[in-house]
């Protein structure tokens, strides 16, 4: 399956990988009964997941996908399944298969005990992630685990797992919070230096060459980070994403965080995290 394109679905935290054969909807980070953490914390707040169906289903109504795809997190608690979760998640892929009988789910590092509450008919990947297309790969993954050598060659990256949002503030004082994606660039060597480091082998001075032996051709595969589907759930701010860097991938210091280019859900282009950590300082908070 040839890659016709890949488009993010403004002004919407989803993105569009359309094929010859099919047409592929991406989206990450639902969080489904993330309320409910809060409300153990005394603060209540309606369930969200009926909203989240109905924002994805409008989606799916406006772009017409035959396949489905979620990179991780589905659902929020942590390492159990909420009461919320046993009733919620099930009906939201109910709703969903509805729509679109051809779902699939990466599982992220929220998603333990997933596979009780979503039909046998949805297909679940590990945290390796999955590739789909060809001329070129899209390699597809969360974020929290290392992906497959198979995912991570891949000629386009796509991930999740960061949440990544910047901050505003106005002449008032009063401060924003916007859900922004991030495209960057990796470096080859870096990164395959670093992944020799996790399969505790020695890289010597041409770690690429290393894994080339080992029948592994990396090159510099641009990267997407997208945003939460949720527009609720907390996130890291690139105002201060340096500090902290989400996730043994972007920790393995493969990727150019501060050349990056910052985009607004609206396709607003903001410039480079560089730009935005410069112009948008947070520091004295």
């Amino acid at each position: 399956m040839s890659i016709k394109r890949v488009v993010p679905i403004v002004p919407n935290p989803s993105l569009l990988i359309e094929t010859k054969a099919e047409r592929i909807l991406v989206v990450g980070d639902l969080h489904i009964g993330w309320e409910i953490s809060l409300m153990e914390k005394g603060i209540h707040i309606p369930s969200q997941a009926w909203r989240i169906s109905d924002e994805l289903l409008k989606i799916v109504k406006l772009c017409e996908p035959n396949r489905i795809i979620f990179l991780g997190d589905v659902k929020h608690a942590i390492p159990r399944i909420s009461l919320e979760e046993w009733t919620a998640v099930p009906d939201f892929f109910e709703n969903v298969q509805d729509m679109v009988k051809d779902i699939s789910v990466i599982i992220g590092n929220h998603d333990g005990g997933l596979k009780s509450l979503i039909p046998p008919s949805v297909k679940i990947f590990p945290s390796t992630g999955l590739i789909v297309g060809e001329k070129p790969r899209i390699g597809l993954f969360h974020g929290h685990a290392w992906p497959s050598p198979d995912v991570f060659t891949s000629e386009l990256l796509v991930m999740g797992h960061v949440h990544p949002v910047i901050w505003f503030r106005d002449k008032l004082g009063t401060w924003m919070i916007k859900q922004v994606w991030i495209k960057g660039i990796c470096n080859g060597q870096k990164l395959a230096k670093a992944y020799l480091k996790y399969l505790k082998v020695k890289s010597g001075e041409k770690p690429r060459e290393t894994l080339r032996r080992r029948g592994i051709e990396l090159n510099d595969p641009p990267l997407i980070i997208m945003p939460t589907f949720n527009d609720l759930i907390g996130g890291v701010s690139l105002n201060r994403f340096q500090k902290r860097l989400v996730g043994p991938f972007l920790g393995s210091g493969s990727i150019n965080i501060a050349d990056s280019e910052v985009y607004l859900l609206d396709g607003t282009y903001l410039g480079t995290t560089k730009q935005v950590q410069t112009h948008l300082d947070t520091t004295n908070l």
